[in-house]
């Protein structure tokens, strides 16, 4: 029986996972784009900024307010920075100036990458954190699992899907914000990644930001656990006072309905995304630094990369721009996070079922 539930939430993961990032893509993009375009525009006035800041505070340059950069701009604009779209645009407007000056290649660019890191991280979430409940069930002797439990195991089924998934969501997060006018393939990308950066090790950048990251799928999981015991437990409660006892009744009783996991799955994951969103956008702009100290006079600036850290990136974003800052890119992530996690989990929840007929028979 453990072993059934293993496969049946592995096999309904990973489908589900790799169907909701294909469907929301071009979302995917708008927000990691958006959540990193503080460096980008930085990258652009680089030239035309004092030498001495660059080589004093390159962590400081990643994460420079939208508003000092406005302010910096008005008094000499130069072509790169009028080209980009200016920050304090909306998603909207930001996906339609993206796609007039770059058409629709860039919000495609990389999706082959992201559904497989999809498919592969839900597959060995699901697959560590049944085994983990399976395991806690046996020792403990009871179904029943508080929300303390299920949050530390769900933070230990997503460290132990990171050696795995972490290169390919660096990699990805690099495709996606790129400069496709070069037209870099995905391999040749991989490999500038591993010959011109830190190899190996650079690909695992960001790494920290899991200590409080892995609370993310943690808290959405857990939520959605909860609740739907209690759902289901009334479920049962109502069909046993109806008198409904056929074995499709209970089959019924055992699982929610497709709308009922949708609407589960876009509360869960709100609340998820609102509570790790700083770290999630410090993550994605120390995995969007490209080969920049390379270029440039590698003395100081490659010692400062390696001082940036998540906590400091954080604290510089509210520094310089307050919350607003921290949580810029929020709007997209929301909506794309909120979807992709109700239809993942819509899918999961009826695949799995279906998977458990099957094995069933």
């Amino acid at each position: 029986m453990p072993n059934e539930s293993i496969l049946g939430e592995v096999v309904a993961a990973s489908v589900g996972g790799a169907f909701s990032a294909s469907a929301l893509y071009p979302l995917e993009v708008l927000k990691t784009k958006m959540q990193a375009k503080s460096k980008e525009e930085n990258e652009d006035s680089s030239s035309s900024s004092s030498s001495s800041k660059e080589g004093s505070d390159d962590s400081m340059e990643v994460i420079d307010s939208p508003s000092d950069k406005d302010t910096s701009s008005s008094s000499s604009p130069s072509p790169s920075a009028s080209s980009k779209p200016p920050p304090s645009e909306s998603a909207l407007s930001y996906a339609k100036a993206l796609y007039q000056k770059e058409g629709i290649a860039p919000f495609y660019a990389g999706i082959e990458t992201s559904a497989f890191q999809s498919a592969t991280e839900k597959a060995l979430y699901f697959f560590a954190y049944t085994a983990f409940k399976n395991i806690y069930t046996f020792f403990a002797g009871h179904r029943g699992m508080g929300a303390a439990v299920n949050l530390l195991l769900g933070c230990m089924a997503e460290w132990a899907h990171l050696p795995i998934t972490l290169p390919i969501d660096c990699w990805t997060t690099q495709i996606q914000t790129g400069d496709h006018a070069k037209n870099k393939g995905n391999l040749a990308i991989l490999l500038t990644m591993l010959n011109e950066g830190d190899g190996l090790r650079g690909m695992y950048k960001g790494i920290e930001a899991y200590t409080v990251l892995c609370l993310k799928p943690a808290i959405q999981y857990t939520v959605f656990e909860q609740v739907k015991g209690i759902m289901l437990a009334r479920k049962r409660l109502s069909s046993g006072r109806s008198g409904n006892s056929t074995s499709t009744s209970a089959l019924t009783a055992d699982t929610l309905t497709a709308m009922e996991a949708f609407l589960l799955g876009m509360v869960a994951r709100t609340i998820a995304t609102i509570a790790t969103f700083p770290y999630l956008r410090a993550k994605v702009v120390l995995q969007s630094q490209k080969k920049k100290s390379k270029g440039e006079s590698g003395d100081s600036s490659s010692g400062s990369e390696k001082k940036a850290n998540i906590p400091a990136m954080i604290a510089k974003m509210y520094m310089s721009g307050g919350l607003g800052e921290c949580f810029q890119g929020l709007g997209p992530e929301l909506t794309r996070g909120v979807f992709s996690a109700a239809l993942m989990m819509m899918m999961k929840e009826k695949i799995a079922f279906a998977v458990k007929n099957v094995l069933n028979a």
